[in-house]
């Protein structure tokens, strides 16, 4: 294939589509089911950006089985099935930051699992962005306690793992409270991966998977990031009244989990299909975490090295990697962006940007940065692609690509450019995916 701007952005967006479609629950959920219970009751309950796609995989894949529960995803993020027609209920909450009917979705969860026999089923469906949408207080916290928490987690720069440990020592839902509700009835866990290394403890601060963390440990990541937290919940942490439940427990005993989507296997999907581009493919992993703008330096150093010696292989190649980086913003909030628009940069735009820089234009290089949920930060963007030209464009229309990625404006850069991928929500979640195509 002659690799133009044409082919190359091609290539590049037809990688992410085999990655959307490793991980779409229509097809990926349906082969883990198990044999419906002959007498028991089947309950379905969930939460996460793939909730509503997932629970119609289950009505899709049982047609004649009777349903009842309820799952909760983000607002926009449904299927255009008429509610009339649907045997789950599906709720909608907000995402990064929780509100009030993501916590009476989790309490209505919790209500519908509990009084169930162990002849009874509980599908939990989980996906990314599920602790947010699920947030509900521990006893003595409120609401806002909860919402200034998140707030203070996404600033701090913390990873996902840390990040909810905090929350399932401040919660009523995670850590296992769910399972444990719903005991004795069995309880199968559905689950698509958002997290690096696939650890199901982390996907929406696993409700039906026993805790291994503490309160002694939530309260050292506290104090390591220097966390400004309300009075209430550092009375909550110091205290440790109710630990949540740990490895052993009895009531989590016929809890299981299946993994029925994850990065690596979006990343292997994206492999294959760059083969069949005559592109040699190469995984660099699919739990790289870091600083965005950082990660996007060293990928820029591999894809030179690839171009200008054939190591770690030849081109034409394509680098491809996942994993969930952070950007840390200072205390306050964000400074001005340099375009003089607010800044709307995700992790994903910001990667990207630092990749573009560090090439500074390096001759037939192309990349794309995305997140597999359509959802980059706060943005209405996916992520976005660049090119060799990239900055000589962002440039020749006025703008400065250093600055705006020192104020995390890295979306306003490729919004002007016309480079954003605009997916709108995708129903799936298995994190970010990043190729850099090397011709």
């Amino acid at each position: 294939m002659a690799w133009t701007d044409v082919t190359a952005r091609a290539a590049l967006r037809s990688l992410f589509d085999a990655a959307l479609a490793a991980a779409d629950p229509l097809t990926c959920l349906g082969p883990h089911l198990p044999a419906p219970p002959r007498d028991g009751r089947v309950v379905v309950v969930g939460c996460g950006k793939a909730a509503a796609k997932m629970a119609a995989a289950v009505e899709q894949a049982w047609p004649e089985v009777p349903l009842t529960g309820l799952v909760v995803t983000t607002y926009g993020a449904d299927l255009p099935a008429p509610p009339a027609a649907r045997r789950i209920a599906v709720r909608f909450a907000s995402h990064p930051v929780p509100d009030a009917s993501g916590a009476a979705a989790a309490r209505a969860m919790l209500e519908a699992v509990r009084g169930l026999a162990a002849g009874d089923l509980v599908l939990f469906l989980v996906s990314g962005g599920g602790s947010a949408l699920s947030t509900l207080p521990a006893p003595g916290l409120s609401l806002e306690d909860l919402i200034a928490v998140n707030r203070e987690l996404l600033r701090s720069g913390a990873a996902i793992g840390e990040m909810n440990c905090i929350r399932k020592h401040l919660s009523a839902f995670s850590g296992g409270r769910l399972a444990a509700a719903a005991h004795p009835a069995r309880v199968l866990t559905l689950a698509i991966s958002d997290v690096p290394g696939d650890d199901p403890a982390v996907i929406a601060s696993g409700p039906t998977v026993a805790d291994a963390t503490t309160f002694a440990e939530a309260r050292a990541l506290v104090a390591h990031y220097r966390m400004t937290l309300p009075e209430a919940v550092m009375r909550h942490l110091a205290t440790g009244a109710e630990e949540s439940p740990k490895p052993g427990d009895p009531r989590l005993a016929g809890a299981e989990l299946r993994m029925i989507a994850t990065p690596l296997m979006a990343l292997e999907a994206m492999a294959a299909t760059a083969r069949g581009l005559g592109l040699a493919p190469l995984i660099l992993g699919d739990a790289l975490e870091g600083e965005a703008k950082e990660l996007g330096k060293a990928l820029a150093g591999i894809a030179r090295s690839a171009a200008l010696h054939g190591h770690p292989l030849r081109a034409p190649c394509v680098i491809l990697s996942g994993g969930e980086t952070t950007v840390t913003l200072p205390p306050g909030n964000t400074p001005p962006p340099a375009s003089g628009a607010k800044s709307r940069g995700g992790r994903s735009t910001e990667c990207l940007l630092g990749l573009a820089l560090a090439l500074e234009g390096t001759p037939g290089i192309w990349a794309l940065c995305a997140d597999t949920d359509g959802i980059d930060g706060k943005s209405d963007a996916a992520g976005a692609v660049c090119g060799p030209g990239t900055l000589a464009r962002a440039r020749a229309a006025g703008l400065d690509p250093r600055a705006m990625l020192a104020a995390h404006d890295s979306y306003g850069v490729f919004e002007a450019l016309g480079d954003l991928l605009v997916t709108g929500p995708t129903l799936t979640n298995v994190n970010d995916v990043r190729a850099v195509l090397v011709a």
